[in-house]
């Protein structure tokens, strides 16, 4: 038996037709199954009307069995089979109460027959049945990393041993045009599309294409509850016949405003993904119907949470995130492997992360996946899980300065004690802290969501404060990363304070060059993508933005300028041309340093500085003093 790759299933005249790769014979093969009938379910009984209803359409009944997600109880349903795949969803919107009919069939098909797409499978005839599991190589290390899994979590050791399973099975050598692809891909965006529908149950093609997450989480969502024989609710029903509305967000603790040495940043990995999975968040599982379960309360709402059974959602997502954190996270680190390797594993757990950051928002707004309580409770944990960790922390003796969302700043904490955190809120709120930064200096103003850090290695890593822009020229640049590394080394006031000082003198030195025309004009350069047609703009625009003034003497001295390229310039003191006034000029034009419009260049150097500088008490803003040092 041939070992082929499942990489689409299409809908046939009759049933649906399987699609596969034969990496032996480099050939795409066809499986045909007539018998499949697209379907949707009704209430049972039929009352007359929709029984007539079905008979005049040609469709097909019997009676069926489904759980109900909410009760678990066993439920009698009217399955509607139709011949033509196309009518299923229209045909479905016929009743006022039908289910699954928005479910596209060949993704139902894979979901009834437990088919992976990107998986291989042993093709004889018409039979096709898999051909994976974990690798035997693999199989020591997976069951080490995720051996507290199974003794805790079974059913979350099941999906994560199923998808473990899928993943690591080899991406095939092929053309894209033979895997379902159009167009060229690269390696790793083939890995990717190939992880994608093996997690979320899509085909190739769509997999290689699709970027709305929440296709995807509501894919892995169908594939889970089918296999289970759960039946899918209808969008009403997950949400409880609650409205959409807007939900509670994360917490934010004041900062302590001012300037830091040895700060530590710490934060939840995965806050909200790592919430849904330690306390068991999930659509049937929030203010689920056992009275015993009314007292396990979401903190600060009225929500509560099943005590009795796994949610469905919660094992989905912590299934994910175990998978993400577990292997792929330590594989993309691990030097024994290759760099291609390395990279292909860091590409994984990308992937898993943005399906993991999306588990929360798609609760919040998104049709068919949006239940508010759920929404609700995720947020609310969110929000105890912060105070809770801050908490603990000043109960320590740590002096915490900041909280957001998912991060705590620590003042100069001692390894000791960040240590003992992390264990004592992996104990007591089943979340993992884990240290995410360390700034020698940081700087927190008094607004919310704004800080400015810079990590030992001198980089600088700015917050909510306007630094440089992308377009910012090389002056602008070079002095605001020579300013930062004069705090690289700071550890103390004293060391901060002969910093500033160093500071003010890069920056007098600076603006001195630029008043005598010791930088080279290259330093001074704009550079900006057009975004219109400069021919255009040229002829018709009173006034033109400078990127567009650039252009038009580009045009005018021979050059051809398009949408889409980018223009070099300097801001030079005003002149006019074609009747209008002009303030730049291409560099290749500027005829020399005389024509330069220095002030402006000292004034927009201050303004950028000043954003991040100024909170620590370092501003540009005032004619600087000159002493005697300065001219010898």
């Amino acid at each position: 038996m041939a070992v082929c790759y499942l990489t689409d299933i299409e809908a046939a005249s009759k049933g649906v037709r399987l699609i596969l790769y034969d990496p032996s014979e480099d050939a795409v093969k066809e499986v045909l199954d007539e018998e499949y009938k697209p379907y949707f379910y009704l209430p049972h009984p039929l009352t007359p009307e929709a029984r007539a209803s079905i008979e005049s359409m040609g469709g097909r009944t019997q009676v069926t069995e489904k759980r109900d997600l909410f009760t678990e109880a066993s439920r009698l349903l009217t399955k509607v089979e139709v011949e033509d795949p196309s009518a299923v969803q229209r045909l479905s919107r016929r009743f006022k109460r039908s289910w699954e009919g928005d479910v596209p069939p060949p993704l139902g098909y894979a979901y009834d027959h437990n088919l992976s797409f990107g998986a291989p499978y042993k093709v004889g005839g018409d039979s096709i049945t898999p051909a994976y599991e974990i690798p035997r190589e693999l199989k020591p290390l997976f069951e080490e990393r995720f051996r507290e899994v199974k003794a805790r979590d079974p059913e979350k050791h099941g999906l994560i041993e199923r998808l473990f399973s899928l993943c690591s099975q080899p991406i095939p050598e092929a053309s894209p045009a033979k895997l379902g692809i159009a167009g060229e891909i690269s390696r790793e965006d083939l890995y990717l599309a190939f992880m994608l529908a093996r997690v979320a149950s899509l085909p190739i093609p769509v997999a290689s294409t699709s970027r709305r997450v929440s296709t995807w989480i509501r894919s892995m969502l169908h594939a889970f509850l089918r296999r289970k024989n759960i039946l899918i609710p209808r969008s009403e029903e997950l949400r409880r016949g609650e409205e959409v509305h807007r939900v509670k967000g994360g917490l934010t603790m004041p900062p302590e405003s001012g300037v830091y040495f040895n700060t530590v940043v710490v934060d939840f990995e995965s806050l909200y993904p790592s919430l849904i999975d330690a306390y068991n968040l999930s659509y049937e599982t929030v203010d689920c119907g056992h009275p015993e379960c009314m007292n396990n309360k979401v903190p600060g709402t009225e929500h509560h949470v099943c005590k009795r059974r796994r949610g469905v959602y919660s094992v989905l997502i912590g299934a994910l995130k175990d998978l993400r954190i577990r292997w792929f996270k330590p594989l993309s680190r691990d030097p024994s492997i290759s760099e291609s390797e390395r990279r292909l594993a860091e590409a994984a757990a990308r992937l898993l992360k943005l399906i993991l950051v999306a588990s929360y928002g798609v609760t919040v707004r998104i049709r068919g996946l949006a239940q508010p309580a759920l929404a609700e409770s995720i947020t609310a944990y969110g929000r105890y899980s912060l105070k809770e960790a801050w908490r603990m922390a000043t109960e320590m003796g740590l002096h915490p300065l900041y909280g957001d969302t998912d991060s705590l700043f620590l003042d100069n904490p001692s390894e000791e004690a960040v240590n003992f955190l992390i264990k004592k809120v992996k104990n007591e709120l089943r979340l993992d802290l884990a240290v995410d930064k360390r700034y020698s200096v940081c700087v927190l103003p008094r607004a919310m969501k704004a800080y400015f850090g810079v990590k030992s290695d001198g980089t600088p890593d700015i917050k909510g404060l306007t630094a440089l822009k992308s377009n910012s020229p090389q002056l602008v640049q070079k002095v605001f990363t020579r300013c930062v590394r004069e705090l690289t080394d700071v550890r103390n006031w004293a060391e901060f304070e002969m910093a500033k000082e160093r500071i003010r003198r890069i920056v007098r030195e600076a603006i001195n060059d630029l008043k005598a025309g010791r930088l080279p004009l290259e330093d001074l350069e704009y550079s900006v993508r057009l975004h219109f047609d400069p021919y255009e703009k040229g002829v018709e625009a009173e006034t033109l933005h400078q990127p567009y003034q650039c252009a038009v003497q580009l045009i005018d001295s021979g050059l051809r300028v398009k949408v889409g390229e980018e223009v070099r310039f300097v801001k030079v003191k005003p002149f006019k041309y074609r009747g209008k006034t002009f303030t730049v000029k291409p560099t290749i034009l500027v005829r020399g340093f005389h024509e330069v419009n220095v002030d402006d260049y000292v004034k927009n150097l201050i303004s950028a500085l000043n954003q991040t500088f100024k909170p620590m008490g370092i501003a540009f803003d005032k004619p600087m003093h000159r002493d005697l040092a300065d001219f010898m």
